[in-house]
């Protein structure tokens, strides 16, 4: 850890951006929570569908958020641009009327925003990696996907500082070189800074003889397909938390999985908890928190071998090629009938779940929040003196 400067300015409040229906939620509370004791009030900002019932008291209880919310459509999303400017209008009120000493952004694009406080992006994935993975494409040829490319590019380019959760991640940024026309020295300089979770919340349980998987089933990186078919013929169920229709109303079906549908976060830990195996056989999976819950809450992990996930959790899992359905169901196989092997696996990614504490998590963005103070010039209060009498 860096050492602190006598003279390092310290931040006392954060305007930071979010989103209630990824991941990206529960990274920002545990952070927001894990800053509190650090005296720094956050002011949270929620784009996209609304936060649900259950997730705005949530934001509540971490002590230190204040929630402002408003429906614009997020910049993965189809056509968002007229939504990203009026959000970028709010924003910038939202900046007025906090007065925030740092921005942080958890998306890309607002960014390039004519910001008062200096911006730090935590990248979080993008839709051309996402394709990458998916697709085998490098850069899709139409429209949309090159005005993505030209707009994420210029907020990559805007940032006073990047944050990304792995190296894997950072290099996938570097399909947006080609908008900038050049090297991204965000890139050369980002720093990264592991996702955490709490303790407190994921705990192992009594083990139970099931096997868990958890996000969106209808998005094709998450190939839950492949877990369908290696599912057939196994001796445990398989059950699957998440999401089984998109944002257009269009649902998948499983046979050999049980959907469980979307769950909050106390009651996926519950099941996390309970499962013995944990499954994750995604194509593309930039921040690996469902994986990181799951050894918290001391399961086996069983993985798929890309970049992201195997920089996380090196020899704390059992990796498997994604796509391969054989692999895959042999892998399950062996973890079910032996429990020793199973549990070596749980412990060993129990551990490194447990070395990613949200309390370290928070220190390194202080560090990074104090250094973006130091590079901004700060103003200087004038003394008035007293009027002559």
């Amino acid at each position: 850890m860096a050492t602190r400067s006598p003279l390092a300015p310290s931040p006392t409040r954060v305007l930071m951006t979010t989103d209630a229906v990824t991941g990206v939620w529960n990274y920002s509370l545990e952070l927001a929570r894990a800053l509190r004791p650090r005296g720094i009030e956050v002011g949270l900002a929620c784009l996209g569908p609304s936060p649900t019932p259950r997730q705005r008291p949530e934001a509540r209880a971490v002590g230190n958020v204040e929630l402002h919310e408003r429906p614009f459509a997020l910049e993965w999303m189809p056509e968002p641009w007229n939504d990203l400017g009026r959000a970028g209008e709010w924003l910038l009120e939202l900046e007025d009327a906090f007065e925030p000493n740092v921005a942080h952004l958890n998306h890309y694009c607002h960014a390039s925003l004519p910001w008062n406080a200096p911006v730090l992006v935590a990248a979080h994935g993008d839709r051309l990696s996402w394709a990458r993975a998916v697709y085998g494409e490098e850069a899709p040829a139409s429209a949309p996907a090159s005005r993505y490319r030209t707009e994420v590019a210029a907020g990559l380019r805007s940032a006073d500082m990047l944050v990304a959760p792995t190296r894997a991640l950072l290099e996938d940024l570097r399909l947006f070189e080609p908008g900038c026309g050049h090297k991204l020295t965000a890139l050369e300089q980002a720093r990264v800074i592991p996702h955490a979770r709490s303790q407190a919340l994921f705990t192992p349980r009594a083990k139970r003889d099931f096997i868990l998987t958890a996000g969106r089933a209808w998005d094709e990186a998450k190939a839950m397909g492949s877990l369908e078919r290696a599912a057939a013929g196994l001796p445990w169920p398989v059950f699957m938390a998440g999401s089984t229709e998109d944002f257009n109303g269009n649902a998948v079906e499983f046979r050999q999985v049980d959907c469980l549908g979307p769950l909050h976060q106390a009651d996926l830990a519950n099941w996390m908890g309970l499962a013995s195996i944990f499954v994750l056989p995604s194509r593309y999976e930039p921040s690996g928190l469902a994986a990181l819950e799951a050894g918290l809450a001391g399961c086996a992990l069983i993985l798929s071998d890309i970049p992201s996930l195997r920089e996380s959790w090196c020899d704390a899992a059992f990796f498997v090629p994604p796509g391969d359905v054989k692999a895959l169901a042999a892998a399950l196989q062996r973890l079910i009938k032996d429990g020793a092997f199973r549990r070596q696996l749980a412990g060993l990614a129990h551990r490194r779940a447990l070395s990613r504490a949200p309390e370290q998590m928070a220190e390194s963005y202080m560090e990074c929040y104090r250094e973006l103070l130091l590079r901004t010039p700060q103003p200087v209060a004038l003394e008035v003196p007293p009027a002559a009498h």
